[in-house]
């Protein structure tokens, strides 16, 4: 059952409650006046401070609505009070608001016969403010009073002074427990639901993450039996060829740096098997891996430099790989077709995104041209950094042109919440 349902339904059964009661003790005011009862001044006092106590009580929040209406809006806590053998602490005060009204009542009682009509909201206020092994003893005693009272008032014994108190008081026993345990019902079913979507959520999750494993393990066996071992040869092959060589033989170092660079792939390929960050990310901050991209990337013929703009906030490590993986690449082109002299990354945190910028003085290209890949070269740089970028979230641009170098900048969202608990720590 929908809990918009039981708001509903709550408050159509209080405003019948108010409304009953109201009406209930306005007849007997206007019965006593009209039919000049000897105490008609007692009783119309009376009917007003019974109107007054109970009103106030529901301004309170003390009245809800017939039966168990309202333990469907306060849901299984306050269900449990009927649990209990006394009234809770919580509940004290609307024991005593209860408590008044019915000694109102008994004195409106005495005064009139017509206040035995005002029993029957009473039968539904003692079962939804006393647990049931009290609310149904207070019932039986209220229609008691009722009973006796008709027949003191009219000095004769008739089948109705009898029946009509006793089915008032089963109608709603039979009422409020009817609806506390279709509301027990409901909320069974309410937790059941939630715990099936709960479950299916998780057994998704749990499917995914077994498909994950499966693809995981399946790239491990291809890249551990083709590019880790062919890494591992060319590296073997190198350090052969370094031993070999002479010392100061000007191929020295190129080979070194060959060497060096198919042990660092070495290690990248070793990483993604095992899912981890990238190598330059497992011993220091994005921009402490930036800066030694930078410094390794340098040599005779280009100069790389590194900056960071605004202040620095710790990264999602999905956002450090996908702009290590950008400068790596977008440096990579640089070196093999810029011929570029200088070049510099800066890194900018902003409010709302942080940004990465590779610009250099090479000899550009026209963006709006024929990409790489399809120039014949096999080339895949900017299509895969701006697919990384979009599966972030974000965008990539790049502004070039023949012979005015080339201006790369890729550009991630932050969240507002993060970044002001960022910025406040």
């Amino acid at each position: 059952m929908d809990s918009r349902s039981h708001t509903h339904v709550t408050a159509a059964l209080r405003l019948c409650l108010h409304a009953l009661l109201t009406g209930l003790l306005a007849l007997v005011a206007v019965r006593a006046v009209g039919e000049g009862a000897p105490h008609a001044g007692a009783v119309v006092a009376l009917t007003l401070v019974t109107a007054g106590v109970y009103g106030a009580g529901a301004l309170a929040g003390t009245p809800g609505p017939a039966g168990a209406g309202a333990r469907a809006g306060k849901g299984a806590r306050v269900a449990s009070v009927r649990q209990r053998a006394s009234v809770r602490p919580g509940t004290r005060s609307a024991a005593l608001w209860l408590a008044t009204l019915c000694a109102l009542w008994l004195a409106l009682l005495v005064l009139s016969p017509d206040a035995l009509w005002v029993a029957f909201p009473l039968y539904f206020l003692q079962l939804h403010l006393l647990p049931t092994r009290w609310g149904v003893p207070a019932v039986v005693v209220t229609a008691a009073a009722a009973i006796t009272s008709f027949v003191v008032h009219r000095q004769e014994i008739a089948p109705g002074a009898f029946i009509g108190p006793l089915i008032g008081a089963a109608v709603a026993i039979a009422t409020v427990l009817g609806y506390d345990a279709l509301f027990r019902e409901s909320e069974r079913r309410r937790e059941l639901i939630v715990e099936l979507v709960a479950t299916r959520a998780e057994l998704a999750e749990a499917e995914r993450t077994a498909g994950t494993l499966a693809e995981r393990e399946r790239l491990a066996r291809e890249i551990h039996d083709t590019l880790a071992q062919g890494l591992s040869s060319i590296q073997l092959l190198l350090r052969a060829a370094e031993r070999t060589l002479p010392g100061d033989a000007p191929a020295a170092a190129h080979v070194r740096a060959a060497r060096e660079a198919a042990q660092a792939n070495l290690a990248e390929a070793r990483s993604f098997v095992r899912a981890l960050t990238p190598p330059d990310l497992e011993h220091g901050s994005l921009a402490a891996a930036l800066e030694r991209l930078c410094a390794r990337t340098t040599g005779p013929d280009l100069t790389v430099r590194f900056a960071v703009s605004g202040t620095p906030v710790e990264l999602p490590t999905p956002y450090e790989v996908a702009l290590l993986r950008t400068a790596q690449s977008a440096l990579a082109n640089t070196v093999r077709h810029a011929r570029a002299g200088r070049a510099e990354i800066t890194l900018s945190f902003m409010d709302t995104s942080v940004a990465l910028d590779v610009v250099d003085d090479g000899r550009g290209f026209d963006p709006s041209g024929a990409p790489v890949a399809e120039r014949g070269d096999g080339g895949f740089g900017l299509p895969a950094m701006r697919s990384r970028a979009a599966t972030l979230g974000g965008t990539l641009s790049v502004e070039s042109a023949p012979g005015q170098g080339t201006a790369l900048a890729v550009t991630l969202p932050l969240a507002g919440p993060q970044r002001s608990q960022e910025r406040a720590a």
